[in-house]
């Protein structure tokens, strides 16, 4: 690749579009091997501005202007004072709700301009997603009016309130602590009450602001912050608060290590690693079984990588960390983080969540490596917990969500459910019949991928470019057991499947709702209504193959359902496929699809097979499965999916 430029296409474009679509996956997944994404380097470069110099650099600035004992130009007291752990947490939400953190750029599908969120959110008529329309009264209908961008610019105030609030001084602390500061802690109550209220509006923006990270910290900053605050605080004050800091970290790593058990993130392994810039070609190639005779499943490197180096860190270091009470054990697990989150983050992983490994990986540093007068771990470690019962709640607080999660993956996001990387992801594949793409660009704020492309300032794409690079992200996802299930689900139903453009639902929505980090309930049945809504599609022209989580992954005989939306028809098809199936096979499919269980099909649909896969016909008069708050609308006559 180049520093302006990316990389040389594996085949002429003008070749490529005209290939059958299993031929163009295995171009895309052999190519992705030694190439990645074929990001040019200055996109990089932008990346590593933002991430060092916007979030890090600016951050500890003004942490320093707004605290006493922080000084940017004295980085000892980076690490010993509490202080920066909250102002970078808020600090961070507030880049991750504007558009600024993992969800920018051209590794997450905003090519022109780079940033979304923001762009969407200040402007009435865009479509919003409220999770729970039909049962929380004042929240139906999919339309953002100006009471959603006031909340919204609400939202972003009472973020700037506590980032540029003076820290007050804390008089109790344990011999040997440093001096330190809080945020006040009345200054995190505005975000509390109206980021809630905001995700019942939109689920979509509550999930940008990575409210399942931060705001535990801001709750539990006003909670034990203003205890430590209060007339009357101790020194045990203090500890608890900081213990209750490491316990929210130390969750995070533990329940995304758990996710990663199972089949499906040996498949992420190899393909991040491809995707980073620094690696040598030999190491990538490394994790895959044999390049050279076209096998791109996962090597035992891979395997290794991914559930030694990648699980076993993610749960057992964690582990310690959360209960030693010895200083030098805390430092080097500490160490062992920062190093973990540094080779993430090197790799440049799709969504580019670079911030967040940031973030966590210095207040790995913060909390436990005891540098200066920090919070050496033989005195903040759980056993010194003043209140042991009040840590039944914490746990119960944080926990919840994971467990739930994972038993029910359908009615719980991947975020809180800390599934963020495991592979083990809901996500959805679109296949449009010729035009129906470019009528997306009708939708208020929304621009295609492909139109981005062609008017890129000093690089613009020629069509055939353009959609080349845009069907390597269908080559990614056919890397990941889901992605195989899907084209398998896609192969089944279209007879007509070379035709049409195939794009991946998480750079769909990012042009539809602006923002995606890889959570596939923003782009299911409820977002392919509201695009309906507006479109008026007819039976055919968006198919959309979609599925969920698999629920207890460690459990490899659990099967993952999938489901088969029409824009205009609604649910279709409902079924399952075995995880196991998928990652046996290459991500072209060359021995076909793998076998499928349709456990539910709508009345009156009936799939006609073909030599290349199946049409799908039903009666305009039936009942179509979709949520109670969205009206699908109905063909207006008995055509099904004219051939």
């Amino acid at each position: 690749m180049g520093f302006l430029t990316p990389s040389r296409q594996p085949v002429p474009p003008a070749e490529f579009v005209q290939l059958p679509f299993r031929d163009r996956i295995k171009i895309l997944t052999t190519n992705w091997v030694d190439d990645g994404f074929g990001t040019p380097r200055a996109l990089t470069l932008i990346y590593v501005l933002k991430m060092l110099g916007l979030y890090f650099a600016l951050g500890l600035f003004i942490t320093s202007q707004t605290t006493e004992f922080v000084e940017l130009t004295s980085p000892s007291t980076w690490f010993d004072n509490i202080v920066v752990y909250q102002k970078l947490a808020i600090w961070l939400m507030l880049l991750e709700v504007i558009g600024l953190g993992g969800a920018f750029g051209p590794l997450c599908g905003h090519f022109m301009p780079f940033l979304g969120n923001i762009r969407y959110w200040l402007r009435p008529g865009t479509i919003r997603m409220a999770p729970w329309a039909d049962k929380v009264p004042g929240t139906g209908g999919d339309e953002r009016t100006p009471l959603d961008v006031l909340l919204y610019v609400g939202v972003l105030a009472a973020l700037v309130y506590p980032l540029l609030s003076s820290a007050e001084l804390v008089h109790n602390l344990p011999a040997g602590t440093g001096p330190q500061e809080l945020v006040p802690a009345a200054a995190f109550l505005p975000i509390l009450v109206l980021m809630p209220l905001m995700g019942l509006r939109d689920k979509v923006i509550f999930l940008a602001a990575r409210s399942e990270q931060y705001l535990p910290i801001m709750l539990f900053s006003a909670i034990f912050g203003g205890l430590v605050l209060a007339r009357g605080a101790t020194s045990a004050d203090f500890v608890n608060m900081v213990v209750v800091f490491k316990i929210v970290i130390c969750i995070v790593w533990i329940g995304a290590g758990v996710s990663k058990l199972g089949l499906h993130f040996e498949s992420v392994v190899p393909p991040m690693v491809s995707n980073s810039p620094g690696v040598p070609n030999i190491v990538k190639r490394a994790h895959y079984r044999d390049v050279a005779n076209d096998d791109v499943r996962p090597s035992k490197l891979a395997w290794f990588m991914a559930h030694v180096n990648g699980t076993t860190v993610e749960v057992g270091i964690p582990l310690v960390l959360l209960f030693t009470a010895n200083d030098t054990v805390a430092t080097v697990a500490a160490v062992a983080m920062l190093i973990f989150h540094i080779y993430i983050t090197s790799t440049f992983p799709m969504a580019v969540p670079l911030e967040w490994n940031v973030y966590f990986g210095y207040i790995a540093i913060v909390l436990w490596a005891g540098f200066g007068d920090g919070f050496d771990a033989s005195v903040y470690n759980i056993f010194e917990f003043s209140e042991p019962l009040v840590l039944i709640p914490v746990f119960a607080m944080l926990l919840i969500w994971p467990i739930w999660g994972t038993l029910r993956p359908d009615q719980v996001s991947f975020l809180p459910g800390m599934r963020q990387y495991a592979g083990n992801w809901a996500s959805g594949v679109w296949a449009m019949r010729p035009g129906v793409e470019e009528r997306l660009n009708e939708i208020k704020c929304c621009e295609t991928q492909l139109s981005q492309l062609k008017r890129m300032i000093g690089m613009p794409y020629e069509a055939d470019d353009a959609e080349m690079t845009l069907q390597k992200v269908n080559g990614w996802r056919a890397m990941h057991s889901q992605g195989r299930g899907l084209h398998s689900v896609l192969y089944n139903h279209l007879d007509d499947i070379e035709s049409r453009d195939i794009r991946d639902g998480e750079f769909v929505a990012n042009t539809v709702v602006g923002w995606n980090f890889g959570e596939g309930h923003i782009h299911d049945e409820r977002m392919v209504a509201a695009i309906q809504k507006r479109l008026d599609l007819q039976p055919g022209d968006l198919v959309v193959a979609y599925c969920e989580s698999q629920p207890t992954p460690f459990i490899r005989s659990t099967p993952q359902e999938y489901r088969v939306i029409d824009a205009a028809l609604g649910i279709v098809e409902r079924g399952t496929w075995d995880v196991r199936d998928c990652v046996k096979e290459q991500p072209w499919l060359p021995n076909g699809p793998v076998p499928l269980d349709v456990t539910w099909t709508a009345p009156g649909f009936v799939r006609q097979e073909t030599l290349t896969g199946a049409v799908g016909k039903r009666r305009a008069d039936v009942a179509v499965d979709a949520p109670a708050d969205v009206e699908v609308p109905q063909p207006a006559s008995d055509q099904g999916w004219p051939a």
